[in-house]
């Protein structure tokens, strides 16, 4: 088994994690603007925000991403961290690229003092929900959105 090493991005990380993103929204049938994708890094970048940025690294390679959110929540005294993006390049699925993504951030909500880390998948997302069922509870509630631009 390969040695996966997460990291939190850097400045010079960005050529390693767009074409990451690129897969990412491909996987979804997204095509999230240009201008999106600069200011998403920037804020990544930025200590100020609440939003954060790993890669998982398999032998010099860039092979997953995860991006994060922290926020309020009325139900708890501390934030909650938002799972927001998850995605693992082809030849790193069933290696424990994702596993060890969400384990990164589970660890780094902890330290944080975050009360729960939570995400969303597509309901047809079948290979990753097999994961998610392992290391996590699934909740009752559905989700609902109203778009508005």
């Amino acid at each position: 088994m390969q040695s996966i090493e997460i990291k939190a991005i850097e400045n010079k990380n960005f050529e390693i994690w767009l074409p990451l993103w690129k897969g990412y929204q491909r996987f979804y049938k997204v095509d999230i603007p240009e201008s999106v994708t600069f200011e998403t890094w920037a804020r990544f970048l930025d200590p100020t925000e609440p939003i954060h940025a790993a890669l998982a690294m398999m032998d010099g390679q860039a092979v997953g991403l995860v991006h994060s959110i922290y926020h309020r929540s009325a139900w708890t005294t501390s934030d909650d961290c938002y799972l927001q993006d998850l995605f693992v390049a082809e030849d790193g699925r069933g290696s424990g690229v994702g596993r060890a993504l969400i384990e990164h951030v589970y660890a780094d909500a902890k330290s944080r003092g975050a009360s729960r880390v939570y995400w969303l998948t597509h309901e047809s997302n079948h290979n990753a929900r097999q994961l998610y069922d392992r290391i996590a509870d699934r909740s009752a509630f559905i989700h609902y959105r109203k778009l508005l631009a």
